[in-house]
């Protein structure tokens, strides 16, 4: 199942699955009608059910931890060991946090590749980690290695001694209540994709990886008219915010969402500047930021920036060209607001 708002990149991500050779694909566009889905097609050994999740974070009405919740503590959840993959282009430790805690599988940060996103699948079927279930917390066990604890000192209360372990899905009454419980379950998904039996990790032919990134780059000649129609979007709330210098709150809510998605989609089609330039906008105008004209001033700077961005084609990083846009556009952002906006050292393309 993958649930997304964003039609272009549900499209996309769609085509890069099956061209993977995922057979059967369920799309929905957003926590509520994946909920709806998930009730209807029954327990996990229905054949009209869901071997996996991946759902966007950031939706409406009902965003990826809300459904994420769901399928881990609702009775009415076909399967609450479900894995799940949760993406976003706000992959931020805060959000990668709430989904760690709420029992993800994986975070896949957008703009993915083709490789993330493969990465991400084979991590789910080759090494799938067991469940634990506590009085406060239920899904993957958020330690991936069985590592010696550091100076020799171990955090953790419990031996397996003391854990309660089981090998099926469902929970056995034990004689006594550790208040943990392992489970250990098989591998379905792995035994899916490679049949019983199959040993070692599993990798896709060659020619499937080639042909996802052919289907990313057919998808990539689109993406100018859809980021520019995002970019035209702002431009009206731009407008429409400096009509309404008493109440703007909402302008500022839709600008910060519509930057959102412009971070997170630009580097997967090629211009990572996008997502450049869409994050630093996602930054400041998040909640509780200035709603000044200067502050809608800041915005129009950075709807220029990535015109030129998209009018001159500049894909990579951009060269000197790219250099002289993003301090082009730092400075306008001190000029109105005396703030200086600056890059992470692993921001991409940088």
């Amino acid at each position: 199942m993958l649930v997304e708002d964003n039609a272009f990149v549900r499209d996309t991500l769609s085509n890069l699955l099956r061209s993977f050779e995922i057979r059967k694909l369920v799309t929905c566009e957003n926590g509520v009608q994946a909920i709806d889905f998930l009730k209807a097609a029954g327990g996990p050994n229905n054949p009209g059910g869901v071997d996996l999740i991946i759902s966007d974070l950031i939706m409406s009405p009902a965003n990826g931890l809300l459904l994420l919740r769901w399928v881990r503590a609702a009775k009415e959840s076909p399967n609450r060991f479900m894995p799940f993959i949760m993406m976003s282009g706000a992959a931020d430790n805060d959000y990668v946090n709430a989904a760690r805690d709420m029992g993800v599988s994986e975070f896949l940060a957008k703009p993915f590749s083709v490789d993330s996103v493969y990465k991400r699948l084979m991590e789910l079927i080759d090494y799938p980690r067991q469940f634990v279930t506590t009085h406060n917390y239920h899904g993957p066990d958020r330690r991936r290695r069985r590592e010696p604890a550091p100076n020799g000192v171990e955090r953790r209360e419990a031996t397996e001694d003391d854990i309660t372990i089981v090998y099926s899905g469902e929970k056995k009454k034990a004689k006594k209540d550790s208040g943990v419980w392992y489970f250990r379950l098989p591998n379905r998904l792995k035994e899916k994709v490679g049949g019983m039996g199959m040993k070692g990790g599993g990798a896709l032919p060659q020619d499937l990886l080639e042909q996802a990134e052919a289907e990313l780059d057919r998808s990539s000649a689109n993406f100018t008219d859809w980021a520019l129609e995002y970019l035209s979007q702002l431009s009206n709330l731009c407008t429409e915010a400096l009509l309404a210098p008493g109440a703007r709150g909402e302008h500022f809510h839709k600008i910060n969402l519509l930057a959102h998605e412009l971070r997170g989609q630009g580097g997967t089609f090629g211009y990572p500047l996008i997502s450049v330039f869409g994050k630093m906008l996602y930054e400041c105008t998040m909640e509780g930021c200035k709603e000044t004209d200067a502050a809608v001033e800041v915005v129009k700077a950075h709807i220029d920036a990535m015109r030129a961005v998209l009018r001159e084609k500049i894909m990579g990083d951009g060269g000197a060209i790219g250099r002289e846009l993003l301090q082009g556009l730092q400075v306008a952002v001190k000029e109105k607001t005396g703030q200086v906006l600056k890059l992470e050292e692993d921001e991409p393309g940088w």
